[in-house]
């Protein structure tokens, strides 16, 4: 991808949604396993804890419904996806009913390529160095590692090393309030927080609660930081 495209795309409606709401707490919500039903309490309740980036994988039930009914609700500053996304026609499918990001699992350079055509944000699963550099080149600059806490945070500075400059590492899958810490002193730029924040069952109450203590965490790092 050439660097005038890239720019293009750093400086359409979406991107700059999607970069407003990243800088604003770096910490996605993963809704895995909500019904159409849940979502609206749910994403008021972490939304008013201070979560602005919020992922329904696609295989929770009925999940382009929730996604549509978000994508409606949101307000200036939230920005709604899709997780699971695992197919170019199931960007396609999310572009339609108003999902900004594109969240994988994996490294997929059909899907990264479908969201870049479609002006959606690719947050793109890896784990390996390679994987890394595949997803950065065809224009993913937020790599999700995943599953991070399987390898440690040593592992995600290891991988941040080899990394075009600028590129931006979420930490994903088992981690929890108290490994925040050690992956944002290894490198980590935002979480993705599933089962430790919503699971089904969970009251929106409840997960409100949850979702108050981890963004008062990313803040505290975050000034320690400065």
């Amino acid at each position: 991808m050439s660097d005038k495209i890239m720019s293009d795309k750093i400086m359409s409606d979406t991107a700059q949604a999607f970069e407003q709401a990243f800088k604003a707490m770096p910490l996605i919500a993963v809704l895995r396993g909500i019904t159409p039903e849940e979502a609206e309490p749910v994403f008021d309740a972490v939304v008013e804890a201070g979560v602005t980036l919020i992922e329904i994988p696609l295989n929770s039930p009925d999940a382009l419904t929730s996604i549509g009914k978000l994508a409606a609700r949101r307000s200036p500053g939230v920005c709604i996806g899709a997780g699971t996304v695992l197919t170019a026609a199931d960007v396609e499918r999310v572009n339609a009913v108003g999902g900004e990001m594109i969240v994988t699992p994996n490294t997929e350079p059909a899907v990264i390529d479908a969201a870049v055509r479609a002006d959606r944000v690719p947050v793109i699963g890896c784990l390996t160095p390679t994987e890394a550099l595949v997803a950065s080149r065809h224009g993913a600059r937020v790599l999700k590692i995943f599953p991070a806490a399987r390898l440690g945070a040593a592992y995600l500075k290891d991988v941040r090393a080899v990394l075009p400059l600028g590129s931006r590492l979420l930490a994903f899958g088992g981690i929890g309030l108290n490994d925040m810490a050690e992956y944002r002193s290894a490198g980590a730029d935002g979480f993705g927080f599933g089962t430790t924040l919503y699971k089904p069952g969970r009251t929106a109450h409840d997960v409100g609660a949850v979702a108050r203590d981890l963004v008062a965490e990313w803040k505290r790092l975050d000034v320690a930081d400065e």
